[in-house]
């Protein structure tokens, strides 16, 4: 079975078994499971179902694996003869899931 969630603000297609990195879940650890409600499609075939926007019931468990960093991006800024330079490093907070259960 295949459901379309949202989760951190991205939109995935999974089945169960599913390896995803994902932006970091707030208050989690490694090993902590998390439920998923926000489905916005579900099924395969002649059972396929979308929500208007989600579908009721519908919910998706996942296994925290783990949390980690991203790499790091540089943000570099400059104007020409003007003497402005600013450089600024980012790494983006991850969790990696994998899908449990898919129900609905």
């Amino acid at each position: 079975m295949r459901a379309t969630i949202k989760t951190q603000g991205q939109q995935h297609t999974v089945s169960e078994g599913d390896i995803l990195i994902v932006n970091r879940f707030p208050n989690t650890e490694a090993g902590s499971t998390i439920t998923i409600t926000d489905v916005l499609a579900l099924g395969e075939g002649a059972d396929f179902r979308v929500g208007k926007p989600i579908l009721p019931g519908a919910a998706v468990s996942a296994k925290v694996l783990e949390n980690k960093r991203g790499d790091k991006v540089i943000v570099f800024k400059k104007k020409k003869r003007k003497g402005y330079e600013r450089k600024q490093g980012h790494r983006q907070e991850l969790s990696v899931i994998k899908i449990e259960s898919i129900t609905g």
